[in-house]
């Protein structure tokens, strides 16, 4: 078996990282914009916020599990592309399901065919996800891992930035809902035809005796560098998933906005321009610097702009705040994937490792079913108490995330930069 060696990149970044502008642009558009259409159409007004949260919760259990068992399979067939090829197919399938429920159906009934397919779509996306995390870690260099992950970061930018403007155009159209699900297909499927052919078909782990021990969960877990990067990103994840799944439900409730799609995906924009400002320059300076000094600016502007939400007097001030949450969020992103790259302890298990860090990001969605009950709850107090208390509970989780990444070893920064 070929395998690629960690010491010289044989794809670019842009190749390397096509899939996940595909991915960035099918979920934007998919859970900000049409999952909550959605799931009021089927379920009504009053219990939009804890159906919307059951559907999110649903489809995190299985983000939960599969990535690191999909991933150790991965590292013991020695294989990725298959492996992607096959989730993008589920994952196509599973829209097409939702589309119909969309289109077709209507009250409960529909809902749990939705349910259904969008269980189809996480299935699909995660099985892919686990042996593309590992590309990272198994074909670039450490000192260059900023810069790819820097690319990584704006491309994910961009493609969300071409979701929430496709979102405004087809609710200025009016275009039926087949649309976005044709839309989101198309841009998902020929970024990964990208990545699929950019990256050799033999891209798999090198033998076990050349690249280390394959470690248990719990020597994994207690490799300092590595637990302290899955804590801190579960912290960042929280913070987003506290306000991510509610803007729609914010910008009707608290601002005012008459039409509560266009003025979100407006305001997506908003904070995508500010993640694609600093998406590359934050890649390129942790490589420098280390990516601990990017963490901790990023946090706090998230956790200030989450608060300043809470006030904004009028939706142009809170479209400044969005400029400003985008500011930090790209930062982030733009260390996150080369600061998980750095924590891995094992090159004979990169896919494995890589889905279990996955789960660091995905498991937090889970809480949008008792935070959109949250919000139900303290709305129903008056005073949109409900978005007081879910966005200020999200500016908590990104100051712990910036307070607790300060444990990560600096080590694991001067490894990667040798």
């Amino acid at each position: 078996m070929t395998s690629l060696s960690p010491a010289s990149p044989r794809v670019s970044p842009w190749v390397l990282s096509a899939f996940w502008f595909g991915t960035a642009f099918h979920w934007l558009l998919l859970l900000l914009i049409l999952l909550p259409a959605n799931v009021v159409r089927f379920v009504g007004e009053e219990q939009k916020g804890t159906y919307l949260g059951v559907l999110l919760l649903v489809g995190a259990l299985i983000a939960l599990v599969l990535p690191p068992l999909v991933g150790a399979h991965s590292d013991r067939t020695g294989r990725r592309v298959p492996y992607i090829r096959l989730g993008v197919g589920v994952n196509l399938a599973g829209l097409a399901v939702m589309a119909f429920a969309a289109t077709a159906l209507s009250g409960l009934g529909g809902f749990w065919v939705y349910v259904l397919g969008f269980l189809l779509v996480q299935f699909g996306n995660n099985y892919a996800t686990a042996p593309y995390s590992a590309l990272i870690p198994q074909l670039v260099p450490p000192g260059e891992r900023g810069r790819y992950s820097g690319v990584m970061a704006m491309l994910q930018a961009v493609g969300q930035l071409l979701g929430a403007v496709a979102a405004f155009v087809i609710g200025l159209l009016g275009l039926p809902v087949i649309v976005s699900f044709a839309l989101i297909a198309a841009v998902l499927l020929i970024p990964a035809l990208v990545t699929l052919r950019g990256v050799p078909e033999t891209a798999g782990p090198a033998p076990q005796a050349a690249q280390g021990p394959t470690l248990s969960w719990r020597e994994l877990f207690a490799h300092q560098p590595f637990f302290w990067v899955f804590v801190t990103r579960v912290l960042f994840a929280l913070g987003q998933y506290s306000v991510q799944p509610f803007l729609q439900y914010y910008n009707a409730d608290v601002l005012g906005q008459r039409d509560p799609e266009t003025s979100t995906s407006v305001m997506l924009v908003c904070i995508i321009v500010g993640s694609i400002a600093s998406a590359l320059v934050g890649g390129r300076v942790s490589d420098r610097t280390g990516r601990k000094p990017v963490i901790y600016v990023a946090g706090g502007v998230m956790a200030a702009a989450a608060l300043g939400l809470l006030v904004a007097p009028s939706y142009p001030v809170a479209l400044v705040l969005a400029v400003g949450f985008g500011l930090g969020f790209g930062a982030f992103t733009s260390v996150d994937w080369a600061l998980g790259s750095d924590a891995m302890p094992s090159a004979s298990s990169y896919a494995r490792d890589m889905g279990i860090w996955h789960v660091a990001f995905v498991a937090p969605q889970m809480t949008s079913a008792p935070q959109g009950a949250l919000l139900d709850w303290g709305n129903a107090h008056g005073g949109n108490l409900g978005y007081t208390l879910v966005f200020g509970i999200a500016a908590l989780f990104f100051l712990a995330g910036v307070v607790l990444v300060r444990n990560v070893p600096d080590a694991a920064h001067r490894r990667a930069a040798t």
